[in-house]
Order: structure tokens, then sequence, then C-alpha cells
């Protein structure tokens, strides 16, 4: 059975769109992960701050690489988020996943996002569903 960086990092080597936004694997154990992207100017709104679904779509990471290290195959069933400061050019993001909540078939994780200054500029909290399928072999 690999174990939960191995299957962070598998992980990671197929999703494009993490990759794209620049997130690093920082820590990775069962049920938990902190994972880091820095804000490039693409991801910028219209009042120069970054879009909201930049740092939503961080945090969403950080729920499938918790959830799913160690090799159990989960999705998102409800997510939801607080922006609690403004984000800018430049900023390094982190995310903290940690599991709150598990049963058999859902678990639910909280993530706080902070910038480099350890400033929570986001709270998210994630349902996942688990489908009973292996990461490894999708």
């Amino acid at each position: 059975m690999p174990t939960p960086l191995e299957t962070a990092t598998f992980m990671l080597s197929q999703d494009y769109f993490s990759q794209w936004m620049g997130i690093k694997l920082i820590e990775v154990s069962p049920k938990y992960c902190l994972i880091e992207m820095p804000i490039r100017q693409e991801m910028i709104n219209g009042l120069k701050t970054v879009h909201g679904g930049i740092t939503f779509a961080l945090a969403d990471s950080a729920l499938a690489f918790s959830s799913n290290n160690l090799n159990e195959a989960s999705v998102a069933l409800s997510c939801t988020i607080n922006f609690t400061r403004a984000v800018k050019l430049g900023d390094v993001l982190r995310a903290e996943s940690r599991l709150v909540a598990d049963t058999r078939k859902t678990g639910v994780y909280d993530i706080e996002v902070h910038n480099q200054n350890h400033v929570l500029v986001a709270s998210f909290r994630g349902t996942v569903y688990k489908i009973e399928k292996k990461v490894s072999e999708l």
C-alpha cells in the first residue's frame, strides 16, 4: 500500500489544475496535508486582489490531498468558505487540512488558509463522500 505522501504525490502528478496554480506539497500524513501556492498576476481580479475562486480552489485541493491520501478515493459533497482577509499579488498562501469527523462513508475536514505572514485569509469546511475505490486504480 502506498504511503500518504506517495498517494498525494501521485494525485498531484495527474492534477493539472493544481499544477497550474503552482501548488506544492509541504507536509502529508494520514488524513492531513499542508500545501503552498504563490499568487501570480493572472490570479488577480478587477479590484487588484486575488479572485476568490483561487483561494477556494487552493482549499479544495488541500481537501483532496488530505481526504484521499490513504489511497481511499473520496469526492467533495459540500464545501463552504469564509474569506477573512484580502490576498494580494505576491502573497504566498498555505492551506492546512485536518480531519474533524470521520464515518464509514463520509469525512469532514477543516482547512485554514494563511498568507506568508501567518495571517488567516480564509477558513473552509469540506465534506467528502468515500466512493469505495482506490486512488491508485483510477
